[in-house]
């Protein structure tokens, strides 16, 4: 078998591509939301990973880790760090005095202005996807992860000194430190290409690091407390321009500064060296015979050479087991194909977008809403401020920690169920986060939250594991990175909810739950299912198809048989009878 006919998880080779309007090109999965094709000499040329020595790559992959693990998603650990900000007083002043003189731990509008901070910062992590695409298609991975230094750096000046400042850094201060994120981790995607065979669980140490990376804030406020508030914000943000240094360092002596080569890059690579080459420039070379053989020899070890390396990097040459695998995962999913080889614009105004789109924002409103919310919303349940500090610290933990977990797991979920399985368990999994959210009992609390750090990795990779498979990877950059846009541009909603939270509901977070639940509800059950509908109408016209395929295949062979029959000599009777098992060709034909 072809190393062409290998499958990636990041690209693919398909029926589809035909129908595109670049399908001739070797495409790739891209991030790149206006992935037009750039004129060549803006392009960073990707290397082949056997040109490094496997140990700097190893090197690689562990420093990624490290600084994913520090800087990828820290603000989403904004439920550990909201307390040490409401201690050190941070937006007080936007208190009146009758909620001062009573001794309102957090009054209303520092509630909306902290909350509006992580709102914002939520919001450009999902558009950040944008730009981060563009720039690491264009630039490559080294200069994506200098972007995401000057900002994280940015990010840590304006926290510290946002007391000093005369105008409001804290906002500020937080989107810088959000924007860094998506510069830092999508840039490190591409080590998955390091070592193919491997890819999956490098991607997986990746993601598990961007989770844990939510814990940060957790252990700066453990620190907070235990230093009596000593180690304050000032303190500790400047401290941690250590992070943001050492990312630095290692982008310009480590990381690669052009992105490894693709599967499908490195099985071209070799089936182009494995083919035979014009002699023509060898003649303008060299005169004598004895010259152009040796240089022919030469050339032929050096493509052997090339071709051996990517073998042994990809794994055997014969790819039938992981092909057949493969194969076996898209036609399980129900829905793979269902609009490759469409435009852009097709696919974004087909009911299979808007549906999906649609959920992504309510489900996605109702995570950020929840982690920025958490704290108060179990204080009006529980009527007991030391309860829902006890579950806020529960949450705190088990957030990195649910989704390290997490990932080997929603990899097997994917990988054996379908679409329409998968997106009916998403929509149950919320509606019991939903139901349990306004129960006021604490065994509720533990069993929503437990829930909640399981479901919120699943929902994002199914998503993603949807976007690919319904619209496939010519359009992903446009298509995805619309939804995700889109969904997060919708979180600016967040504030009219707090809103409505406190002041027409007086903080029962119980109606807004309600409202969100209900939503969800109805957009899920349509989304499965027009998924579930679809699903069984291209099963039934692949089995049409495939009866088709087959029915035209028994046809030429018959037909063969036939003409073979008439040049031996034999009647159309004759050939027929053989055909049919008689011994007599007369006989049978009668």
């Amino acid at each position: 078998m072809s190393l062409a006919e290998r499958v990636s998880t990041l690209e693919e080779y398909d029926r589809w591509r035909d129908l595109s309007p670049n399908g001739g090109q070797n495409r790739k999965l891209s991030f790149n939301p206006v992935n037009t094709w750039l004129p060549p000499m803006n392009e960073e040329n990707p290397v082949a990973a056997f040109e490094v020595s496997k140990a700097k790559r190893i090197v690689q992959i562990i420093c990624a880790v490290i600084y994913c693990l520090f800087a990828a998603g820290i603000v989403f650990g904004y439920a550990a760090i909201k307390p040490v900000l409401i201690k050190e007083e941070v937006y007080r002043e936007k208190c009146t005095e009758q909620e001062i003189e009573d001794g309102v731990r957090v009054c209303f509008y520092q509630e909306i202005s902290l909350n509006f901070m992580f709102t914002v910062a939520a919001v450009s992590t999902n558009v950040a996807a944008l730009p981060v695409g563009t720039i690491l298609d264009r630039y490559g991975p080294r200069v994506s992860g200098l972007v995401g230094v000057f900002f994280l750096t940015a990010g840590c000046l304006f926290f510290a000194f946002a007391f000093q400042m005369p105008f409001d850094g804290y906002i500020p201060g937080y989107l810088f430190l959000a924007l860094a994120g998506p510069f830092i981790f999508i840039s490190s995607f591409q080590l998955s290409n390091a070592f193919p065979r491997y890819s999956g669980l490098i991607l997986a140490l990746l993601t598990g690091a961007f989770d844990t990376s939510s814990a940060i804030f957790l252990f700066y406020r453990l620190i907070y407390q235990a230093s009596g508030g000593s180690f304050w914000p000032k303190k500790f943000f400047l401290a941690y321009l250590v992070v943001p240094a050492y990312i630095l360092i290692v982008q310009l002596l480590v990381m690669p500064e052009k992105s490894y080569k693709t599967v499908g890059e490195l099985v071209v690579q070799a089936e182009d060296n494995g083919l035979a080459h014009s002699d023509s420039d060898l003649l303008a070379r060299a005169e004598d015979s004895a010259t152009i053989e040796r240089l022919r020899a030469e050339r032929r070890e050096h493509r052997e050479s090339i071709v051996s390396e990517i073998t042994e990097l990809l794994g055997s040459k014969d790819a039938v087991e992981q092909t057949q695998k493969e194969e076996k995962k898209k036609h399980k999913s129900g829905v793979w194909g269902a609009m490759h080889g469409k435009t852009a614009l097709q696919q974004i105004m087909s009911p299979w977008f808007v549906l999906v789109t649609l959920f992504t924002v309510v489900q996605m409103t109702r995570i950020n809403y929840f982690v920025a919310t958490i704290r108060p919303q179990y204080e009006y349940l529980l009527g007991d401020y030391s309860k829902a500090v006890q579950v806020n610290t529960f949450f705190d933990v088990a957030l990195p920690l649910g989704g390290v977990i997490s990932v080997p797991f929603i990899g097997l979920i994917l990988d054996n169920s379908s679409t329409t399985f998968v997106l009916g368990l998403l929509v149950t999994i919320a509606t019991m986060i939903g139901i349990l959210g306004v129960i006021p009992q604490m065994w509720a609390a533990y069993a929503n939250v437990c829930l909640f750090v399981v479901y919120r990795p699943l929902y994002y990779t199914t998503v993603s594991d949807y976007a690919a498979k319904v619209f496939g990877f010519a359009t992903f950059g446009k298509v995805y990175g619309l939804i995700i846009c889109l969904a997060g541009l919708f979180n600016f909603s967040q504030s009219g909810l707090d809103a409505l939270t406190h002041q027409a509901f007086d903080s029962n977070p119980v109606p807004v739950n309600l409202i969100l639940l209900g939503t969800a509800l109805v957009v899920g059950v349509a989304l499965v299912g027009y998924v579930w509908r679809k699903s069984k109408k291209m099963g039934r016209s692949g089995l049409e198809a495939e009866a088709q395929d087959a029915e035209e295949r028994r046809i030429p062979a018959a037909a063969g048989g036939e003409r073979e029959g008439l040049l031996n000599g034999e009647s159309n009777g004759e050939t027929r009878g053989r055909r049919y098992g008689g011994t007599d060709g007369v006989a049978a034909s009668g």
